[in-house]
């Protein structure tokens, strides 16, 4: 793809970018000399490495041994800055973790960029500089990539979408449709982080203690995490929809019923308190930096320890089990007054414009 070569001969370019002042334009997605320099001066510079360097339209790597693992996200979030990140970030983290579910370790990533017309420099120059540091933290780096601009008020300022390469070992199988009845269901810490930070943002809304996305990249963890306990049958980041979204397609996936304790589950105050003045389950809410882990029943205490040695899942927690799905494949989940009520998919949109 033609728009993200390696960095142009500065002599193309007599009239440097007004970055502080100046604002995407349909001419930087024309093709041409103003493209080149958008491309050059902020996305190449910032995203330099060797595959970007190759200049090409394509980056050529060696492929690796065992078996390849690809995933591609949009993001379309806003606002485009939040408490605890940015779509940059989000990009580069949200992709990698959809690598890292099965168990691989992330490679590669490719960037495309949507633009609105007269979206400023300034704030484009940000994400990119976010999402080259995250990519540049996580030792996954950016090799490719495209840039559109498309005219104002038909793109809402910028629409990222990245595509993840990594390489899973052979022997190992961790998939939604390996959970057995019997399963321990673990979380890696306190849900609803992420969506209530992006509500209380977009809506101006102040709690007593600050609410920040969980936003991260999480493959770290589950490298340590198969290491000890490669008996893990699935692994899942409950983004869009929460949890309950995340267990409802997985009890599907596997024919299984799904069984939580509210009092085992994860919640900060601020979170909960958030979600109990707004009317919204805070089972149904966005995570960015949070996955659900299920491995045989005699294991979770070993792999409960392991998530909780590592910084990202220091608040992990054992949730419930799955079970016999009977044909109805139901999550439940037992209250804190002893009752069961039915934990459904999220009807609607609760928060749009999440990720």
């Amino acid at each position: 793809m033609s728009g993200m070569e390696k960095p142009r001969n500065r002599r193309l370019f007599p009239h440097a970018l007004d970055v502080a002042n100046g604002r995407v334009d349909m001419s930087h997605g024309a093709g041409g000399r103003a493209m080149a320099q958008l491309v050059s001066d902020l996305f190449a510079a910032a995203f330099e490495n060797e595959y970007l360097a190759q200049g090409n339209d394509m980056a050529v790597m060696a492929p690796p041994p065992g078996r390849l693992v690809m995933s591609t996200d949009g993001y379309v979030i806003s606002p485009l800055f939040f408490p605890g990140g940015d779509i940059g970030s989000l990009a580069v983290h949200g992709t990698i973790n959809d690598v890292a579910m099965s168990g691989a370790r992330p490679l590669y990533l490719s960037a495309g960029f949507i633009i609105e017309e007269g979206f400023p420099l300034a704030d484009l120059k940000r994400i990119i500089e976010f999402m080259a540091g995250a990519s540049r933290a996580t030792g996954v780096p950016i090799v490719t990539g495209d840039t559109k601009v498309v005219e104002r008020g038909k793109g809402d300022g910028v629409f990222i979408v990245t595509t993840g390469v990594g390489v899973l070992p052979e022997g190992l199988h961790i998939s939604g449709d390996n959970i057995r009845p019997g399963d321990a269901i673990l979380v890696s810490g306190s849900i609803g982080d992420h969506g209530i930070a992006i509500l209380s943002k977009r809506e101006n809304l102040e709690f007593e203690t600050a609410l920040e996305s969980d936003s991260a990249p999480l493959h770290d963890l589950v490298a340590h995490m198969v290491a000890a306990v490669p008996e893990i049958h699935c692994l899942r980041d409950p983004t869009r929809g929460g949890v309950a979204a995340t267990l409802n397609e997985l009890a599907n996936q596997s024919d299984v019923g799904m069984a939580l304790d509210e009092d085992a589950l994860p919640i900060k105050p601020a979170v909960r308190g958030a979600c109990e003045l707004l009317g919204i389950d805070p089972l149904g809410v966005a995570n960015e930096g949070k996955l659900l882990a299920f491995c045989p029943a005699g294991r979770a205490d070993r792999l409960l320890e392991v998530m909780r040695s590592h910084p990202l899942g220091a608040e992990a927690a054992i949730i419930g089990h799955a079970e016999e799905g009977q044909g109805r494949n139901l999550v439940r989940l037992r209250t804190s007054f002893g009752g069961d009520r039915v934990v459904e998919w999220l009807n609607g949109e609760q928060l749009p414009r999440i990720c």
